[in-house]
This record gives C-alpha cells, structure tokens and sequence, in this order.
C-alpha cells in the first residue's frame, strides 16, 4: 500500500489495522487525513489480503474532532463547491467488517468517524461527543442522522444541542459501543475480536452486513425481501456447501470466500 502522511496502515493475520497519526493534534482531521483513511479502507476491501479493517488512533486520543484551523475561513459557497462531507458516503460502500477501537477523546468529525464503525470497541475512559453547537454550527458528516438512528431523536437533541460529553460508560449503556474495556487491553481485545471474524466465511459476512445496514432504512418487509435474496445468494457459494458440509461431518469448516 502507499504510504501515507497522516495514517499508518500493517497488515497481519488478515486483520487490516490503521492508526490516525497526527497525535499531536489529538489526531484532528483535516480534509487529506480523511481522504487518506478513505483511500486505504477502499483498497484494504479489494484485498486478498484482508479480512477485517480495524481503526483506531496514536496517542491520546482516536480524534478529537476535525481541524478548525483548516476551516475557519471558509463560506457557505465555499463549502458548497467543495462539498467535502460527501467524501464520507464512501465509508459506508466499504464491504468488509470495520471495528473501530476509541480510547480518549472521540468528539465531533472523530465521533462521527467512529458511528462510522460497523462495531465499537472503547477504553473506560474514552469521551464522545458532538461539540459543534459551541462553534456555532453543527455536525456535517453524518453525526445527526447516524446518531439518532442508534439512541433515538430525544436522546440525540440533548446530546446535539448541550454539546457535552458522553462517556464510555453512557455511550455502552445507549448501543453506540458494544465493549467498553480497561485502556490498556484496547486493541488487543478489539484485534482478538477481529481475529475471530477471520474465521468466519468472508461472503456471509459481507452479505450480513448490507442486510443490516438496510434494516436501518427499510421498512421490514424491504428489507425481509433483501435479506431473502442474500440469503438465497449464499448458496451459490463454495463455503456454503463446505460449511453445511463440515457441519455433517463434524468438523471445523475451511472457508474460502468463495
């Protein structure tokens, strides 16, 4: 892969891992640091190579919201032709499984980036949090509308409009993550997880994940329908046969991802 200025990527045992690395600003996105994570998710989920996407941040935090000196200056128009949240809607294109692994603070575009996350994995003293109503403006990049769809719209306003912030504790009680583990165990805990999808068929899980994003969407009997043909579509596959194969046989199943 590329090498990158504000993202480190490794590769090992099929688990994917990339660092936000700009820990001396708490890992604050600017507009290439975005680009950079989402250019690495798109080619990690072309590979071979590559099973599960892991992301987290160096050093204190994950990230602690986008980069206001990058923009302060800009305008409405500005904005406008630059369009540059739209960038985001490729993250959610990404097929294979995302864990995101968030330790200090996760706030405004670095808490939109985690909701971003097919499964959360936080530290007890991770923060979130949306902060922008302080600055006078508001969430951009999906915090709204991902937000509410996890906690409800009562709970999102009060957590939108007094800007505070949530802890791991709060944000486990809520369904925004789904561990909340000591600091120390993090990404050794959220990279044993990901060890564990693996080993499941890739197919299944990619076809999993797009029926449950849908469920978030579609009324039940859409989305009934989706899952149906999905599951209709696994049976044209190599590991369906091994899997059901192995199952009689009593043994462990050799999943291809074909």
């Amino acid at each position: 892969m590329s090498e990158f200025q504000y993202i480190h990527t490794k590769v090992e045992e099929k688990v994917a891992l990339i660092e936000l690395n700009r820990p001396n600003v708490l890992n604050a996105l600017n507009r290439s640091m975005v680009t950079e994570i989402l250019t690495a998710m798109e080619t990690l989920d072309r590979s071979d190579e590559v099973s599960v996407i892991v992301l987290t941040g160096r050093g204190r935090a994950f990230a602690a919201g986008a980069d206001i000196d990058e923009m302060a200056n800009d305008t409405s128009i500005s904005l406008e032709l630059l369009n540059q949240f739209a960038e985001w809607d490729r993250m959610s294109l990404i097929k294979k499984p995302i864990i995101g692994a968030v330790h200090g603070f996760a706030l405004g575009g670095g808490f939109e980036l985690a909701l971003c996350c097919d499964v959360l994995f936080a530290s007890e003293t991770a923060e979130f949090g949306f902060p922008e109503v302080n600055l006078g403006v508001m969430p951009g990049a999906g915090g709204t509308q991902r937000l509410t769809k996890l906690i409800g719209k009562t709970r999102a306003l009060e957590w939108l409009w007094t800007g505070e912030r949530m802890s791991a504790k709060k944000a486990y009680e809520y369904g925004i993550v789904n561990r909340v583990v000591a600091p120390e165990l993090l990404l050794e805990e959220t990279i044993k997880f990901a060890k564990k999808l693996v080993l499941q068929p890739p197919l299944s899980l990619r076809l999993i994940k797009e029926a449950v994003h849908k469920a978030v969407d579609y009324p039940l009997y859409e989305g009934m329908q989706f899952e149906r043909k999905n599951f209709y579509l696994l049976f044209s596959s190599e590991d369906q046969k091994e899997g059901m194969k192995a199952f009689i046989e009593k043994r462990k199943p050799n999943f291809q991802g074909k």
